[in-house]
């Protein structure tokens, strides 16, 4: 009987935790396609784990707000250096506790055939309608 008791109790914290790592995997699945598709140099796919209001810090320094302008900017990358390339590998994502539907990532990008070879990126999450998008991207370049 207390081992029934003690497994009904802890149930909703394995529950919560259960939910947290689900969380963690879906984006880390999310940031596995996003490179996948930059890969296939798909734009539209990349595009699609962003908010309509995303904003992303390049590691050169320029910034570019909103899904529409991104667009246009990887479609042009694409067009005038179809050999560039970018991986992003996250080191660490935190779902945050004051407000499950926000997340962190941060970690280490690499750049292929571009003005750097990589550096430290960091991106904010937001879960809407159920599904992990970025708010923001901030991106360093720290090497050659």
């Amino acid at each position: 009987m207390k081992i029934l008791l003690i497994i009904l109790l802890l149930m909703p914290f394995q529950t919560a935790l259960s939910q947290t790592t689900s969380d963690e995997d879906l984006i880390r699945q999310a940031r596995q396609a996003s490179n996948a598709a930059i890969a296939r140099q798909d734009v539209e796919a990349i595009a699609s784990y962003w908010l309509e209001d995303y904003v992303v810090i390049r590691g050169s320094g320029s910034v570019e707000q909103g899904k529409a302008t991104n667009v246009a900017s990887w479609k042009k990358l694409f067009a005038d250096a179809p050999q560039t390339r970018y991986e992003r590998i996250p080191s660490e994502i935190t779902i945050s506790k004051n407000n499950p539907e926000l997340a962190w990532e941060s970690g280490e990008w690499k750049g292929f055939n571009t003005y750097s070879t990589g550096g430290r990126y960091s991106a904010q999450w937001k879960k809407k309608d159920g599904h992990w998008k970025m708010q923001a991207e901030l991106f360093v370049a720290l090497e050659k």
